[in-house]
């Protein structure tokens, strides 16, 4: 006779979730969640399981409890990447979508519905659309794009450095690669925190997760218009003129999806990068002794915690034998970026640094390969060394394991960095002072301010920047009450309906300096030719 336990199923659900529970980390059938409680809690112990369990390749849930498969090689993600005749793009071929079985509200939707754009295109279709982004990514100017964010760095900077105390997430990492990105892409400097606030609501699939994208998609469509009428010499303007002969609604995708990855990714990666700075000795002590660059330091981040943690997906083209796994035609197969980077193959030890090696998957592989990953490390690398050279004793200002983490279908983001530093004796950068006081001394009598910004660090006068004309912006103020919360920041209702446009024409300050003879007009024509790298 089998013993009875009656008394099981009651302690379980005093103790625990119920079965079939997210927080259990297990379906019904057995297969290991990919979210919930248990995965973000400890992300490497689960592929570890995985790996023990299935090898390279394994069966998961995937939020809604559709059925997939993680792939958690590092060769396998190179091989899955690299074949899309194999494993394609086209997210229209997943079987759970074609059968009708994705609910209207699945988190999943924000970020497999297919889309025109070359993220999810194979053959002929994504290289006619990745040409136009690439090609006219090559156009940037790095050096001219790297003063941009250090004038952005050091805008956002001088708003707290005489504070000695900030969340480094709230006022720094979240801000500069937006503000980085409307320069480059050629729109208002002002745009930047809104579309910060609908950017982070559309990562998170929350249920304004949609209003935030129609935001994002209308703003982007008032930017394609202004640029078929005036082009000038920006990403979105090359973008429109490029032989590809992209339609409004291709080149609207195509900035969607530039701004978006840009964003999200080095966002993350300015703050991870920081956090390991301010908790690990021996990386601040490398850096400081010069046994480690920044770009070094970076890639070390991106091997042990890239930006994108996992990326949905590849779809099998038909049944076939992967790793040892059976997969079916139409099934979904997630690229477990931050698995392969841990694989034991290939890093048997993770605590042996890995300087100077770029092989890992932080940006994917194969045709697809992120092409803003250069411009995503200059943000990262020019923005940190000009925080870590204005404030050189920034400190966490909490112990470590009160930092708290937000999750979401792609990636895992630090949502608060408390530092603590000591204000320096003049908050603001050297080069804002100088430019203040010349501009202080050819203002107009009434005060009155017209223009843009200056290729410099947030000066109000005009000129243009990148044959771009931009509006004299204010950067996030500080705030003596307490921050909003997630969601009030978050809502979308706070978003303008038609986002403002840029301040055009005018001649400020600047133009009165060099209409006059003098030492002033002198030095600005020194500083201008400087800045054009002329000298």
């Amino acid at each position: 006779m089998t013993a009875s336990h009656p008394d099981n199923s009651r302690l379980d659900s005093l103790l625990g979730p119920p079965p079939g529970c997210p927080a259990h980390g297990l379906g019904p059938d057995g297969l290991r969640r990919l979210y919930g409680p248990e995965a973000d809690a400890d992300p490497r112990g689960l592929y570890a399981k995985l790996r023990a369990e299935y090898g390279a390749v394994a069966p998961v849930l995937v939020p809604g409890d559709f059925p997939a498969w993680i792939v958690l090689g590092h060769s396998e993600n190179l091989e899955a990447m690299r074949n899309p005749s194999r494993f394609s793009h086209d997210s229209r071929r997943w079987r759970e979508m074609r059968e009708g079985r994705v609910p209207p509200d699945s988190p999943l939707l924000a970020v497999v519905t297919w889309q025109p754009m070359c993220s999810f295109l194979d053959g002929e279709g994504h290289e006619r659309l990745r040409a136009a982004v690439t090609d006219s990514m090559d156009r940037f100017d790095s050096r001219g794009m790297r003063r941009h964010v250090t004038r952005f760095a050091n805008q956002l900077i001088d708003d707290f450095a005489g504070e000695g105390l900030v969340d480094i997430v709230d006022r720094f990492a979240q801000h500069l690669p937006m503000l980085t990105m409307t320069q480059l892409l050629g729109m208002p400097e002002e745009y930047g925190p809104r579309l910060v606030d609908a950017t982070r609501d559309m990562m998170q699939a929350s249920p304004t997760a949609l209003a935030s994208n129609e935001y994002l998609v209308k703003t982007l469509r008032q930017l394609v218009d202004r640029k078929r009428a005036e082009p000038a010499n920006d990403f979105a303007s090359w973008l429109l003129t490029h032989p590809a002969e992209l339609d409004d609604d291709e080149a609207v995708e195509q900035l969607r999806m530039v701004l978006i990855a840009s964003y999200e990714t080095t966002a993350n990666l300015i703050a991870t990068t920081l956090l390991m700075v301010v908790t690990d000795p021996r990386f601040r002590s490398s850096l400081a002794g010069g046994s480690m660059t920044l770009p070094n330091a970076v890639e070390q981040v991106l091997w042990d915690t890239p930006p994108f943690a996992r990326v949905y997906g590849r779809w099998a083209t038909g049944d076939t034998v992967f790793a040892g796994q059976h997969i079916k035609a139409g099934d979904m197969l997630v690229l477990g970026l931050a698995a392969a980077n841990c694989d034991p193959v290939v890093r048997p030890d993770l605590n042996v640094p890995m300087h100077g090696n770029r092989s890992h998957l932080a940006f994917s592989g194969g045709p697809h390969e992120c092409p803003g990953q250069d411009i995503g490390r200059a943000i990262t690398e020019v923005g940190i060394d000009a925080l870590l050279m204005r404030l050189p004793d920034a400190r966490l200002a909490v112990p470590e394991e009160e930092l708290r983490w937000e999750y979401n279908v792609l990636s895992r983001r630090l949502m608060s960095l408390p530092l603590e530093f000591t204000p320096p004796r003049s908050p603001s950068h050297p080069e804002s002072v100088w430019r203040n006081a010349a501009a202080a001394q050819s203002a107009p009598a009434d005060g009155a301010m017209a223009g843009g910004v200056v290729a410099g660090f947030g000066d109000p006068v005009a000129t243009t920047s990148m044959g771009v004309v931009t509006a004299a912006v204010s950067v996030p103020a500080a705030r003596a009450e307490a921050p909003a919360s997630a969601a009030e920041r978050q809502a979308p209702e706070r978003l303008p309906e038609v986002a403002p446009e840029p301040v055009r024409g005018g001649s400020g300050p600047v133009e009165g300096a060099r209409g006059r003879g003098g030492p002033v007009a002198r030095w600005w024509r020194a500083v201008e030719r400087w800045w054009r790298g002329e000298v």
